[in-house]
């Protein structure tokens, strides 16, 4: 049972979690990157040991130029590839026909329609047929995350997720990357924490978490994109 998982992964280091997931799971796994600090941790970890974890970003098409820039670095760096998942083009011709290249601004249901549309239905096409899904989620980057567990099973996507970072700090993530010279995007050093689609992203101001700068002019402070629920069955999965 995922309660079970979790017991096991809790006194494991990131890579130990890794690769104790790839023993007890069965089938594909897929590890999902948004290509941030967090997400490049778990990149060196899987691609350096040589783990059996599928690597995947969700192209959206509005990534920031530095985002591209590293995503190349990365794979020349490893010698491995990152698998690009893109929105299907009828529907992102759809939408813009619909709200215009820019109306994502225009309301917090016009925004989730294209995040649904770019970001969640490739993550559902990457993750059909998986046995589980891993993420760099934090519970330090906002309130909303900070009730996550190591191992749960996703509300939105049925299938069992792990968070192998999920009670590191930032200052480890820093400290990891600095030891282990792992490629990261420069707007980390430049305000941005986290970083998602170019027009969607801000800096953000001392004493903002983290998140802040994700969809800053919309006025729920637990704004999520819609990939990761809050709510999991521990019932629905056993391992």
């Amino acid at each position: 049972m995922v309660e079970a998982l979790n017991t096991d992964l809790a006194p494991l280091d990131a890579l130990g979690r890794l690769k104790h997931l790839r023993e007890v799971a069965q089938g594909r796994i897929v590890f999902t990157t948004s290509l941030g600090i967090e997400d490049q941790v778990l990149t060196h970890l899987i691609f350096e040991n040589h783990i059996d974890i599928e690597v995947a970003t969700l192209d959206t098409g509005r990534f920031f130029p530095e985002a591209y820039a590293l995503w190349g670095e990365t794979e020349e760096r490893y010698g491995r590839r990152i698998k690009g998942v893109f929105p299907e083009r009828a529907d992102v011709e759809a939408l813009l026909a619909d709200q215009g290249i820019n109306g994502f601004y225009l309301s917090p249901d016009a925004r989730k329609a294209c995040c649904g549309v770019r970001k969640i239905a490739p993550l559902k096409r990457i993750l059909s047929g998986a046995s589980a899904w891993v993420t760099g989620l934090r519970a330090g980057q906002s309130q909303n995350r900070a009730g996550f567990a190591l191992a749960e099973v996703d509300a939105g996507f049925g299938l069992l997720k792990v968070n192998p970072l999920i009670d590191w700090s930032r200052e480890a993530v820093d400290a990891f990357v600095r030891e282990n010279d792992v490629p990261v995007n420069p707007l980390h050093a430049q305000g941005f924490p986290s970083i998602g689609c170019q027009p969607c992203t801000r800096s953000i101001q001392p004493g903002e978490d983290e998140r802040a700068g994700r969809w800053w002019w919309e006025s729920d402070k637990a704004r999520e994109c819609g990939l990761h629920q809050t709510k999991s069955s521990a019932s629905r999965v056993s391992t």
